[in-house]
């Protein structure tokens, strides 16, 4: 590989199989959902991943070349994690709900990344509608990670994991590293100060 050119291809066909991949991957996240709002969301971004689909197959054709079957192997390892976790781990509804949504913000990370690269390579060789077709894909993907990250922060896990005792353990811990940091402090205001112990020189009388 030697131009920029080859490189844009490369970069292209690895980002199409990614999303094609992603697909069918969406379609199992949706199905895993205990939560309608989160399956409505995977759905959502499964139909617009096919959008994507078709946006890249007009990028090939907007510069006169056609797409290799490659493998996308970042994107498959992040599927592979995925279906390790469920497989051994056998987590509960709503810890595979938060598990999918993590999955999720590193696939749109992923993403985002790769398609700035590509705009990069495709405004330097002037691919005038080749950047604008995945500028519209970079939208979208933005879109769902600033989504996924909303979701983030509202799902919250039933079970911590932690024992009554623990959590009273950790609570009293709290509290004593408060008053012992409170008695510092008292103790340091109520130390006086040294005074100036300058030594007074006696002079002889002749």
């Amino acid at each position: 590989m030697q131009t920029a050119h080859e490189l844009f291809i490369h970069e292209l066909q690895d980002m199409l199989d990614a999303e094609q991949q992603l697909v069918e991957a969406l379609g199992a996240q949706a199905e895993e959902s205990s939560r309608p709002e989160l399956q409505k969301a995977f759905e959502s971004h499964q139909a617009q991943t096919e959008k994507q689909v078709e946006r890249l197959q007009q990028v090939f054709e907007s510069i006169g070349e056609e797409a290799e079957e490659v493998e996308c192997k970042g994107v498959r390892g992040l599927i592979e994690e995925h279906d390790h976790f469920k497989e051994e781990e056998e987590p509960a509804e709503d810890i595979m709900d938060i598990f999918n949504v993590g999955a999720a913000e590193k696939v749109e990370s992923y993403e985002i990344c790769a398609y700035e690269s590509l705009i990069r390579l495709a405004d330097q060789m002037g691919h005038t509608k080749a950047s604008r077709l995945l500028n519209q894909n970079l939208k979208e993907e933005q879109a769902t990670l600033k989504k996924m990250q909303a979701f983030s922060k509202k799902l919250k896990p039933e079970n911590l994991g932690m024992d009554e005792d623990d959590e009273e353990v950790d609570q009293d811990d709290s509290s004593d590293n408060e008053i012992s940091q409170d008695e510092t402090s008292s103790s340091r205001s109520k130390t006086p100060k040294k005074a100036n112990s300058g030594r007074t020189g006696s002079r002889r009388v002749a």
